[in-house]
């Protein structure tokens, strides 16, 4: 029995990951005005940051095509799959996940299992890698839905961003009336709410640096009983700087967690907007022994 792993681009993985599994990805879509890119295709991240701070209007992202998934994943049953898992980011921010369950009703020579990672970026590609590892020990797809379902649990998050105006004009943010006055010079911080998915505001502070701090502070409240490995990622949009400065401070008080610079690519930096910051822990998935 074989199972196919695919996701999309705002995964993030690295190239050499992508080959090593033969993970196929699905690029999102990034609308500048009347110009529509794919991401990772003929989109890097710097042009997009670059593209996005010489335009006067937001860019907005969308789903590819529903002829290039259902083509994708009959290609896969040509190649002899009988399964593909479709990982992909949380359906709160997107409609691809609900796109592909609706996919999975309509092909027919392959089963089609999509899996809402609840999240995107670097924790989401971790979920995939997972999964692809799994898939190639011949497991069966039931049972990698339900290793990464428990993964999943152990992810948490935590975002800075510059401003709060990607969001709120996204539709992206459930709490923003909330946050919206008076955010001059303030730097709110959000997180995934466990309850719906959605992502919420829940504190602000003044500077970046104080962010920083903040949520470090988070961090370690957070995992102060934490009975396993973890893995930590922090991922700036275009400010290798900061990512720099982070990863310094994080190893100052936690000298025993590993840590992994990642980046907010053109699907997330289209909603976050740029030099928005986040760090992301969940299980370390290389010191998971089943």
């Amino acid at each position: 029995m074989k199972t196919a792993i695919v996701t999309d681009s705002s995964a993030y993985l690295p190239m050499k990951e992508i080959k090593k599994h033969n993970i196929k990805v699905i690029p999102i879509q990034i609308i500048f005005s009347d110009e529509s890119f794919e991401e990772g295709v003929n989109l890097t991240n710097k042009q997009f940051y670059e593209k996005l701070e010489a335009s006067t209007t937001l860019p907005s992202t969308s789903q590819p095509p529903i002829g290039e998934l259902i083509n994708l994943y009959n290609r896969l049953a040509e190649e002899g799959y009988d399964n593909v898992i479709s990982i992909h980011l949380a359906a709160t921010i997107s409609g691809l996940y609900q796109q592909v369950v609706q996919i999975s009703n309509m092909v027919s020579d392959i089963r089609v299992i999509p899996f809402d990672s609840q999240i995107t970026v670097a924790l989401m590609g971790e979920l995939v890698r997972y999964a692809a590892t799994l898939a190639e020990r011949n497991i069966d797809p039931d049972t990698i839905i339900a290793k990464l379902t428990n993964l999943r649990s152990t992810i948490d998050e935590l975002f800075v961003v510059d401003d709060l105006k990607n969001l709120v004009k996204g539709g992206r943010l459930s709490n923003s009336s909330a946050f919206i006055g008076g955010l001059l010079n303030i730097k709110p911080l959000l997180t995934f709410d466990k309850t719906s998915d959605q992502i919420i505001a829940f504190d602000k502070v003044r500077t970046m640096k104080r962010a920083n701090k903040r949520v470090l502070e988070l961090f370690q409240a957070k995992i102060e009983h934490c009975d396993y490995p973890l893995k930590a990622f922090i991922m700036d949009a275009n400010d290798p700087k900061a990512n720099k400065e982070w990863v310094k401070n994080f190893k100052r008080i936690a000298p025993n967690q590993t840590v992994v610079q990642s980046y907010l690519g053109p699907t997330i930096g289209t909603h976050l907007g740029e030099r928005a910051m986040a760090l992301g822990w969940m299980q370390d998935i290389d010191q998971i022994h089943d």
